[in-house]
């Protein structure tokens, strides 16, 4: 078996190479950038007003000069006004374009305008106040946006403030979702008491779409035969293919060896770790009979195909899609756990921030791999590393938080 950290570093190893593809602003959410998107103009593209109220010469200010003659209203999206009389002043409005002769503005809050006239009535004032000067943010040409951002709102956002209407991204990979076993029935369906509902493919599919991946559900029986046409077919229409069950060493495992059978290459079987000890991972090159395919073969107990999600399967697709590596994060356990396995140990924990600045991870043990629920309190699973069996309270280790 390999080590945990020897598992992940191969799957790393044996990424997607996914191409591009060009999609409309309206269809970009979620997506991953594959070309850098830059500022057309300056930011902002003129000095900018950044408070409504007077614009004035700062000159005069300092001359002793404190009340000014309005002369009009320079309006956010209108034209450059001009000022050319001295002791003159123009109304200006936050977000217009700073009138020409003018170099300070003075709040609203701080004058007094009675007939036309404007006093000003503080005494600090300071040139350039209240201005937001021209490519003080960017400059017409900077990188705003680089390859490998994941568009989101504020993303968005700049992306339409530079007129970017379309943008390229990493094409999202075809991704099929295949649960097996005779137990298992459709959620819709009445399970016979020796029967029970799908629900791996579900939670998969639901971890997919927070990377923006729409994949399809499938399931198949325990029948090597049946097995082997149908996956033939997924592996000829897909990227990828995440199966739950059927990957251990009972007699109705079928999955490895029909895979093998379709030329997919295992590079690993069985990893050090509880829960989801089975998991396999496998490709196919190109040139062969299903080129560039990959498949991870999941545990079918829930809480293992769940650890492997996030452990495996979701760090491999991110990447893939050109995203730089989630951030680590650690939390100290609240309590001392002991497990004296030589392997390494993917303990639930709900998480907690206290107002020290700690994050407190407080084991939920459950009852095995089977125990779905006991996932409800988990917000993911803390590494215990294999070379330890004694883990005491206030230790710090790596937590995979799950979706909530």
């Amino acid at each position: 078996m390999l080590s945990v950290s020897d598992a992940f570093s191969i799957t790393q190893q044996h990424l997607l190479t996914l191409p591009t593809e060009t999609v409309s602003i309206d269809d970009a959410n979620d997506r991953v950038l594959r070309e850098a998107v830059r500022a057309d103009r300056d930011f902002p593209p003129f000095d900018r007003v950044a408070m409504d109220g007077i614009g004035i010469r700062f000159a005069d200010f300092a001359a002793g000069q404190r009340t000014f003659q309005v002369v009009g209203m320079q309006r956010a999206g209108q034209p450059q006004q001009t000022v050319t009389d001295a002791n003159t002043c123009l109304e200006v409005m936050t977000g217009a374009m700073l009138p020409v002769g003018v170099d300070t503005v003075v709040r609203y809050e701080d004058t007094h305008i009675v007939a036309g006239l404007t006093s000003v009535t503080i005494e600090d004032v300071e040139v350039g106040q209240h201005l937001h000067p021209q490519a003080t943010d960017r400059r017409a040409g900077d990188e705003l946006l680089p390859v490998g951002t994941r568009m989101g709102p504020s993303e968005l956002a700049v992306a339409a403030s530079v007129g970017q209407h379309e943008l390229i991204v990493t094409a999202l990979p075809r991704v099929a979702l295949i649960s097996t076993g005779d137990e298992l029935v459709d959620v819709t369906e009445t399970p016979l008491p020796y029967q029970i509902r799908r629900s791996n493919t579900y939670m998969l599919r639901a971890a997919l779409a927070s990377l923006g991946i729409q994949a399809t559900l499938h399931h198949i029986v325990d029948d090597e035969a049946l097995l082997q046409e149908k996956l033939l077919h997924l592996l000829n229409t897909n990227d990828v293919l995440i199966l739950s069950g059927g990957v251990s060493a009972g007699k109705a495992d079928f999955v490895p060896d029909v895979l093998a059978r379709l030329g997919v290459q295992k590079h690993f079987h069985k990893v050090e770790q509880r829960p989801g000890k089975p998991l396999w991972f496998g490709t196919s090159a190109a040139g062969k009979a299903n080129p560039g395919r990959t498949v991870f073969a999941l545990p079918g107990n829930p809480v293992s195909t769940v650890l492997c999600a996030y452990r495996y399967v979701l760090p491999y697709l991110r990447v893939s899609l050109g995203l730089a590596p989630a951030s680590v994060r650690y939390a100290q356990l609240a309590k001392a756990v002991v497990f004296k396995p030589a392997i390494t140990y993917f303990l639930p924990v709900r998480l907690t921030s206290e107002p020290d600045g700690r994050v407190l991870a407080h084991p939920l043990p459950g009852s095995g791999s089977a125990d779905f629920a006991n996932l409800l309190a988990a917000d993911g699973f803390m590494e215990l590393p294999a070379d330890q069996s004694e883990f005491a309270a206030g230790e710090s280790f790596r937590v995979w938080e799950t979706l909530r």
